[in-house]
């Protein structure tokens, strides 16, 4: 069962967000800040994270540079989540390891869709990696 860490400040997204993947067969994690983000990837190797850009205290480019720096669920496909169409932002994200964004407000099909996309190259790449050592 794949692991998602969503990250945003929220309450309601988080646990709309919660509620739909549960139901779609995902062990699902919340963080409502960057500390409790990092301290969940410490303890536990999340395959996906949903991870809002603009959080109080440490934003998502803050998270995924600690992220990065302290070698934390270095495989974990990441979805940014923003409500700011900033392409400087996105683009530092990308460098620092997100795959993908979704704009706020967001399709909840969209990131169920998005979520599938990338959680089934993830899967893709660790079978391929598996098959080469046997």
């Amino acid at each position: 069962m794949h692991k998602i860490l969503i990250v945003d400040d929220q309450y309601g997204i988080r646990v709309l967000l919660r509620e739909v993947l549960v139901k779609d067969g995902y062990e699902v994690y919340q963080a409502s800040n960057g500390v409790q983000a990092l301290e969940f990837m410490e303890k536990e190797n999340p395959d996906l994270l949903l991870l809002d850009m603009k959080i109080p205290g440490m934003d998502g480019i803050e998270i995924l540079k600690e992220r990065k720096k302290r070698q934390l669920a270095p495989d974990a496909e990441i979805i940014l989540m923003t409500a700011y169409g900033e392409l400087n932002l996105i683009n530092d994200a990308k460098e620092l390891g997100a795959s993908s964004y979704l704009s706020k407000p967001f399709d909840i099909d969209q990131v169920r869709q998005e979520i599938k996309s990338h959680l089934s190259v993830s899967s893709t790449k660790e079978n391929n990696k598996r098959t080469r050592w046997k």
